[in-house]
């Protein structure tokens, strides 16, 4: 195989590993189930596509007799049941613990348009202060986001923080996101939603000190129903 045959190869395989979108390199509790769970997945599909290749390489030797009772039940129930069950209660297990629950978590408002976001928080002066394209948040804490649209179906995704979540028109949903340390981190609209989608993007920052100083804070950037 070429050398520019195997690049192209390579390129899909390591697109997503890293960088400030990257699935794989987790900023907080609840991503780093999500990878967890990625990886688990990966795990059994690797198994069981083993396993296939496996036979089919002994299809092409010489006949060999074997119990039907060991492949059937063994091999064909026991072993991809045993994989799947893995797989699955891992998937209850990582969708438990990172479902929002009512334990007084900080909660912060975003609201989705053609093709930017409008976040709403409680400054340090307790009043609400709006943001676009910027979200606040604590470091160390949970944090609960209500996710609203005022058009079509857009979708919250900060990948380093949290799974995805689907902003609605007519419909609040609640997500959970929590960042290990302070620091930015990078969100995006992952459903496409017209033709700006590509620039629908958003910044998550993170403080030590909560709740921050938003005063300052500067939303002209936000060009609702920009193209």
């Amino acid at each position: 195989m070429t050398r520019p045959a195997l690049f192209l190869l390579a390129t899909p395989l390591l697109a997503a590993c890293d960088g400030p979108l990257s699935t794989l390199r987790p900023s907080g509790p609840i991503a780093a189930d999500i990878a967890f769970l990625w990886w688990v997945m990966l795990a059994g599909a690797v198994l069981i596509t083993v396993f296939v290749l496996v036979l089919l390489v002994l299809a092409f030797g010489a006949p060999r007799r074997v119990q039907a009772r060991a492949w059937t039940h063994g091999l064909g129930l026991w072993f991809s049941l045993v994989i799947l069950s893995a797989v699955l209660g891992a998937g209850l297990w990582v969708g438990e613990r990172i479902l929002p629950r009512d334990d007084g978590a900080v909660t912060v408002q975003a609201h989705a348009f053609q093709w930017g976001w409008e976040f709403t928080h409680t400054d340090a002066d307790g009043q609400e202060v709006q943001t676009a394209n910027l979200l606040h948040i604590p470091a160390g804490q949970p944090v609960d986001v209500l996710i609203t649209s005022e058009d079509v179906i857009h979708s919250f995704w900060v990948p380093q923080l949290a799974g995805k979540m689907d902003a609605i028109p007519g419909r609040t949903n609640r997500t959970r996101i929590e960042a290990n340390a302070p620091g930015a981190y990078e969100g995006l609209c992952a459903e496409f939603c017209g033709i700006g989608h590509a620039r629908m993007r958003f910044s998550v920052q993170a403080h030590t000190d909560w709740p921050p100083d938003l005063s300052e804070d500067d939303d002209t950037d936000m060009q609702e129903g920009a193209p």
